[in-house]
């Protein structure tokens, strides 16, 4: 027998249009031209899907049609605790992000003394490939260490060095900017280890002054104030679900 659609199905097109793919008339050509897949399967005219549950591409990228998902990024300030709910009674993000009616959580770690980009959802799914490390979803940070550098510390960040827990070492390296004997980096990697960053600077002896991420994945920080945040747009967060294969 036929599986019986969900009483909260909808026609396609209309779950599209929704989503802010087209209009109604624009996605059904989408989906007949053949350019629209429902639960991996190319969908056709008349198909009814339920926006909550349904995975959904367009083109091959993911489309975002449960209204109750909310995609966040936000620049965190040095000095606030990465937690929603921090039992010591710092700052922490609900100081920033208190109007939300959904409850959000942060992906990934950034200590207190680090700054810059965060990502914030509901998602778990999504939130916890983009935090497994065999996705290698890269990091990005712009970094503030103790100079003078030589050039032998890029190869060794790249090559890899020892740490406590194990090995460890950087996708790229690069030098940014000389300002006395403060060296500015840029170094992206995929670890995810707690201080991945600071350890291996420490390690190789030019310890970190100022830390900042600038990008996770796909998703860049941009000119957000501290403490500021916004929601992602439909190209972003297909982005995300795109560096996790999805």
């Amino acid at each position: 027998m036929p599986q019986a659609e969900p009483a909260t199905a909808e026609r396609l097109q209309k779950v599209l249009a929704l989503a802010g793919v087209g209009s109604r008339r624009a996605c059904e050509d989408l989906i007949f031209r053949r350019r629209v897949t429902v639960n991996g399967r190319v969908a056709k005219l008349g198909d009814k899907v339920d926006p909550a549950t349904a995975e959904i591409h367009v083109d091959g990228q993911r489309v975002v049609t449960n209204t109750k998902l909310v995609y966040i990024a936000m620049n965190k300030p040095r000095g606030v605790v990465a937690s929603m709910d921090d039992e010591k009674g710092r700052n922490e993000l609900a100081d920033f992000l208190d109007t939300f009616e959904q409850r959000i959580y942060h992906v990934g770690r950034l200590d207190a003394d680090s700054e810059g980009l965060l990502l914030l959802t509901n998602d778990g799914t999504l939130a916890h490939k983009l935090m497994h490390p065999s996705f290698e979803v890269a990091k990005t940070y712009l970094a503030e260490v103790q100079g003078p550098l030589p050039r032998s510390v890029g190869r060794a960040l790249q090559t890899g060095v020892m740490l406590d827990d194990g090995p460890a070492k950087v996708d790229s390296f690069k030098l940014v900017d000389t300002l006395g004997k403060v060296a500015q980096i840029e170094v992206v990697l995929h670890e995810g280890r707690k201080h991945i960053v600071r350890r291996m600077m420490d390690e190789v002896g030019h310890p970190v002054l100022r830390l900042i991420r600038t990008a996770v994945g796909p998703i860049r920080l941009g000119d957000m104030r501290p403490g500021g945040f916004r929601h992602l747009n439909a190209g972003e967060v297909a982005a995300l679900f795109k560096s996790v294969g999805d």
